[in-house]
């Protein structure tokens, strides 16, 4: 009777933790990696994979986050930067609740939005931020949209907007708050940059750590786990490079000075090494930096935009196997060993990207900024394009997966997809 009870006791730790394992809490998903289980998203989709497209009140590029049967997102007014805070049913796309916050218009970088973080969402809350240059404003949320904390973290000084997006680690929310630094206009005083940990539950501020200001970046941190030793908060910016903190207490573990421009997308593992990227609206002097991780961190090798690879500055890198797909911002896809730094391919794809891939199974999504989804297939030994979809607006956004159904977030719609079997 007790092994009978241990091993139901296991099996559902197990199921557990396979139902978590397909929540989408952050962005890009699971620990920021991009990747899904469900083997079952089709590469090309018809009406009958279409479950419900929603109007969205107001704009924007935050992408959608899913809790159970429940998506959440940002959206807000262009004209007068009202936010919307937006709660969803995932089975019918019915609107469950919408929480409406007054704001103050100011100046975006016109590739920005007023809704372009990316909210994290746990077992009992969601949490949003966004800013105005007088306040910077992190709220949590419950699952019924009523609000339980709020937090103003001061004036933030950006020439872009704000971009970054919470991630929950045990019983934290964290934020990087990257400010700027440089090319103000005059008169404008320095921002001031922190990495910053708050309790969960009821929104106490843990710990603050100071990071270097220099330029606006809007790099998510990710949790790596070295192989000995405790778990790391990583994350990248142009004045602390590639670095490491402790979650428990905001204490630095190491960094390493990499970046000469700003970082927008944000950092993965792969191959033992953590890579970041940077670049411009220029685009032409863009580069991706592999790190060996550690207390004596350095760099294994770069890879330098030229006439055989191009970095992304704002699509993030994705990672399978012992290899890492990339979406130039302007037309081009490649592949690259993660070890070795060794270009697979590299092809000219004619699309433009700013939202990030994801990856179910063997297949890579992507939406470019016309609003059609690019599927190619996960295959280092040459490009492979399986399928573009048609979503019928713009957007920047990078799409969610949860179960076996996909959310893609155009400017002002929600979409729903699924396999024709997932969705019954």
């Amino acid at each position: 009777m007790r092994s009978i009870l241990v091993s139901l006791c296991l099996l559902g730790v197990n199921i557990s933790a396979t139902l978590q394992a397909q929540e989408w809490t952050r962005f890009r998903g699971p620990n920021g990696t991009g990747v899904s289980l469900s083997q079952k998203i089709p590469a090309k989709w018809t009406d009958k994979n279409q479950q419900w497209k929603v109007q969205l009140p107001g704009l924007g590029h935050s992408s959608p986050v899913v809790w159970g049967d429940k998506v959440f997102l940002l959206s807000a007014n262009p004209q007068d930067a009202t936010r919307y805070v937006l709660g969803y049913s995932a089975v019918d796309g019915r609107q469950l609740w919408v929480r409406t916050y007054a704001s103050t218009a100011h100046h975006l970088h016109e590739r920005s939005s007023y809704a372009s973080c990316t909210p994290a969402v746990d077992s009992e809350r969601v949490y949003v931020a966004w800013s105005t240059p007088e306040q910077t404003l992190l709220k949590a949320f419950d699952h019924d949209g009523n609000e339980e904390w709020s937090v103003d973290l001061g004036r933030w000084v950006s020439q872009h907007g704000f971009g970054t997006s919470p991630i929950v680690y045990g019983e934290m929310v964290i934020l990087h708050d990257s400010q700027q630094a440089d090319q103000l206009d005059p008169g404008v005083q320095p921002g001031e940059s922190f990495m910053l940990a708050f309790d969960r539950r009821t929104g106490r501020e843990l710990w603050r750590t100071p990071l270097v200001s220099k330029n606006v970046c809007y790099s998510v941190p990710f949790i790596f786990q070295p192989p000995s030793g405790r778990p790391e908060l990583v994350c990248t910016s142009t004045g602390n490079g590639v670095f490491s903190l402790d979650p428990r207490t905001g204490e630095e573990n190491w960094s390493i000075d990499v970046f000469q421009m700003r970082t927008v997308n944000s950092p993965i593992f792969a191959g033992g090494h953590i890579f970041g990227s940077t670049g411009s609206g220029a685009y032409s002097s863009n580069y991706i930096v592999a790190v060996k991780p550690g207390k004596q961190a350095e760099v294994a090798f770069e890879l330098k935009n030229g006439a055989d690879f191009k970095a992304p500055y704002v699509p993030c890198l994705i990672a399978k196997d012992n290899n890492v797909f990339l979406f130039y911002d302007r037309g081009f896809a490649s592949c690259i060993d993660a070890s070795s730094g060794k270009i697979h391919w590299f092809e000219r794809t004619g699309g433009a990207f700013s939202g990030s891939p994801v990856m179910a199974g063997d297949r890579i999504y992507c939406i470019d900024e016309e609003g059609d989804v690019w599927v190619i297939a996960a295959d280092p030994t040459k490009y492979r394009l399986l399928a573009k979809n048609a979503l019928g607006e713009p957007s920047r956004s990078t799409p969610a997966i949860s179960g076996d159904k996909m959310f893609l977030r155009t400017e002002s719609h929600l979409i729903c997809i699924a396999g024709e079997a997932a969705g019954g």
